[in-house]
């Protein structure tokens, strides 16, 4: 029988978790409502849930400009996807290979893989080593490598998963059968991971998604434009609102009579268009990331 402490306890808890989500969506609201204000009311009174006059001259001029901002939201699809991916792929194999402790050798693999998660060789010399050494500097692949080697973090959590949630009598039968290494992982290990590698693969989505700072690191405005994505796009306009117009103008002649530029809304609009995607994907990825999460952070 349910106790009277036990009710109460479970109507703090949902109370508690009623705010939070509050809290969690309270700010996108925001977002929303502040992406479709007057920029010149917004700019006098400030942003509210309740504005006091309407307008679409943000979102007018995305599409006005949508030749550079679809640019960058091509590419930020493209850096996701292919970042994703790769990180996924050298987690996975990473994290198979330290999973077997009973090969020589991959106690002093680990211990190197979690000692990089306490030290690491400082901004300067992982600077000199991508510009200099590697020769990403000015393309496609600053926004992808800072990012895809390598995430310790992700890789523990998939060794565990494999330790703790794939029965090793599974890949003695394999390997009794016949099966190499790279069958059982790619016919067993792997269908059976689901959960913490979609969890994995969600977190490091949204961390190419949401990166800028390898755009600032890697990138210049003369070389390196190109590939600038949503969110470099978005910290430029915060940096320098002014010099977003004055491009606007030059390489349009002028803003159409119809918009004027909404310096202000203009962050809100951005900041909508980039979000959007990741509230799609994440409700077909939740039911694995609680799961995912848990089982992946389990010790031995």
């Amino acid at each position: 029988m349910k106790t009277r402490e036990y009710k109460i306890t479970q109507v703090l808890v949902n109370a508690i978790c009623i705010i939070a989500t509050f809290c969690a969506i309270i700010p996108f609201v925001l977002l929303i409502v502040g992406s479709f204000t007057d920029d010149k009311w917004a700019s006098t009174h400030g942003f509210t849930f309740f504005p006091g006059e309407w307008s679409l001259d943000a979102y007018r001029y995305i599409a006005m400009k949508w030749e550079t901002i679809g640019h960058a939201y091509l590419m930020t699809i493209v850096v996701t996807l292919i970042g994703t991916v790769a990180a996924l792929f050298i987690a996975v194999l990473f994290a198979y290979g330290i999973s077997k402790q009973h090969i020589p050798g991959m106690k002093i693999v680990s211990f190197l893989l979690v000692f990089t998660m306490l030290f690491n060789g400082g901004l300067v010399a992982t600077y000199y080593c991508y510009t200099n050494i590697l020769g990403i500097k000015d393309t496609i692949w600053a926004l992808i490598l800072p990012n895809m080697m390598m995430n310790a973090f992700n890789v523990i959590l998939i060794r565990n998963y494999f330790v703790n949630s794939i029965p090793a009598s599974l890949e003695e039968a394999a390997r009794i059968d016949g099966a190499g290494e790279f069958k059982i992982l790619g016919m067993i290990v792997l269908p059976l991971s689901k959960p913490i590698l979609a969890t994995i693969g969600l977190m490091t989505a949204l961390a190419y998604w949401n990166d800028w700072q390898n755009g600032l690191y890697y990138l210049t405005a003369r070389g390196g434009a190109s590939y600038y994505t949503i969110q470099i796009v978005l910290n430029n306009i915060n940096d320098d609102i002014k010099a977003l117009a004055a491009a606007a103008t030059s390489s349009s002649g002028s803003l159409s009579a119809n918009v004027s530029m909404p310096s202000t809304t203009i962050r809100m609009a951005i900041a909508v268009v980039g979000v959007l995607p990741i509230l799609v994907m994440y409700p077909f990825f939740q039911r694995y990331f609680v799961k995912g999460i848990t089982l992946g952070g389990v010790k031995e």
